[in-house]
């Protein structure tokens, strides 16, 4: 029997419905799916994290400690250089066709990462194309999570009627949390669950190997979202979208810059930097210091949800100024009283409390710089802006910190780092109205 309706006289796609399409889905499904979606990319971004200081004595073999110390953070950092790049071709690429078919290519591109990480053998077995094999995964991952946050996002606050924008784009946030919670909890399981050799030669893998599960089940999960961008007559061309950003925009793109550089460098200190912090500075076993990025994480997946809500209510700068300023006043005392009771239990007791206004600010900030660009270049823009700040302020924080600290000889100076970073984003606050309210356009 044809299946085309036409082959059977049809003459009105009403005779014949196409019940081969997926059912929409609810709002609360469509949040949900893009919240997991996000999540499994996200995922080794995190797993990498985690064991970023046994990856790499295996892929750069270097004898001084330090020098192996400040390989790892930068290895990290290169897979973020890439996510400007990523978010100003897979943005643009959102903005001209759609949100999934961007979200998708993201997908492809993170399990393919995952992939050439799972596969390549050491520097002993392979040589030199070991490690430039493991910078082109970190390249890769970079790039695709750079497509990822804008189109998501933009998706997310598409989705929303104007009393909760700040609500659904704060689950993007959540989904940040979320990818965290799940790299420790894998990271902790194989470092509890393995001895250390078999850790080190073949354990890690298995962490990148679930990475790969997120084509099949991404796609599940996301093959049924409606697309929300809606396209209008052809009037400007591929050309053009990028000068009309800059002239149109550009204080916009400015503040935004600024603002997301506080972001970057507080999610990747206290979410990331401080697991490794433990390690290396207090002391405290590897498998014991995982125990703060799953505190951080699910502080951040738990409070981003509120953090919108709030916004929704009282405004995203009201949010976003006390946010940051709570986190200022609080970031070098915690650092101070970490090193003078270096043990898990006062590490994970500071974490707890400097990730409650580390997640208050992240939807906050999002939402504020998602609002104040128009629909057709919202994804570019919100993606080049967050990772422009990104790629260098949270890529290489632990980079610049761990220098900081040899330079100084402050073991605190990594919460200078912060404060600094924190200072410059209120001045980008100081930019931007007020968008609580305001019609999207």
């Amino acid at each position: 029997m044809p299946s085309d309706p036409t082959a059977m006289g049809a003459t009105s796609p009403r005779a014949m419905p196409n019940t081969s399409a997926p059912k929409p889905l609810s709002k609360v499904s469509a949040v949900s799916a893009i919240t997991i979606g996000g999540a499994l990319e996200l995922y080794d971004s995190g797993v990498y994290n985690f064991f970023a200081l046994l990856i790499v004595p295996l892929y750069f073999p270097v004898g001084n400690p330090l020098g192996q110390l400040l390989l790892s953070f930068g290895t990290f950092g290169a897979g973020y250089l890439m996510r400007p790049l990523g978010g100003l071709v897979i943005g643009a690429y959102a903005d001209r066709v759609g949100r999934k078919p961007a979200v998708v290519l993201s997908m492809w591109l993170m399990a393919f990462s995952a992939l050439i990480l799972v596969v390549t053998p050491p520097y002993a077995q392979l040589g030199v194309l070991a490690p430039v094999l493991m910078i082109l995964a970190r390249l890769i991952q970079g790039f695709a999570i750079g497509g990822e946050m804008g189109s998501a996002s933009a998706m997310l606050l598409e989705y929303a009627d104007q009393r909760s924008r700040g609500f659904y784009t704060s689950w993007q946030a959540s989904s940040q949390g979320v990818a965290a919670v799940f790299a420790a909890l894998v990271a902790l399981v194989l470092s509890h669950a393995l001895p250390p050799s078999a850790l080190e030669s073949w354990g890690w893998r298995v962490a990148f190997l679930i990475g790969i599960l997120v084509i099949p089940i991404g796609q599940i999960i996301r093959r049924r979202l409606e697309e929300t961008l809606v396209l209008e007559p052809k009037k400007a061309t591929k050309k053009d979208g990028g000068r009309k950003l800059l002239k149109a925009h550009w204080r916009e793109l400015l503040a935004s810059v600024l603002l997301m550089i506080g972001l970057a460098a507080s999610v990747h200190i206290i979410a990331f930097y401080l697991a490794n912090y433990a390690t290396f500075q207090l002391r405290i076993s590897r498998g014991d210091a995982i125990w703060a990025g799953f505190v951080a994480s699910l502080v951040l997946a738990v409070f981003a949800p509120l953090s919108g809500w709030l916004c929704d209510r009282i405004g995203r700068r009201k949010v976003v100024w006390w946010s940051r300023v709570a986190l200022l006043v609080m970031i070098y005392p915690a650092f101070s009283l970490l090193n003078r009771f270096p043990s898990l239990t006062c590490l994970l007791v500071v974490v707890g409390l400097l990730a409650v206004p580390m997640a208050m600010t992240s939807p906050a900030t999002m939402v504020l710089v998602s609002e104040v660009l128009p629909q057709r270049l919202r994804a570019t823009g919100m993606s080049v802006t967050y990772y422009v700040a990104i790629a260098v302020f949270g890529g290489f924080a632990q980079l610049f910190s761990t220098m900081l600290i040899q330079v100084t000889g402050n073991p605190n100076a990594p919460a200078l780092y912060v404060i600094g970073c924190g200072v410059v984003s209120l001045i980008g606050l100081a930019m931007v109205p007020e968008t609580l309210g305001r019609r999207l356009s």
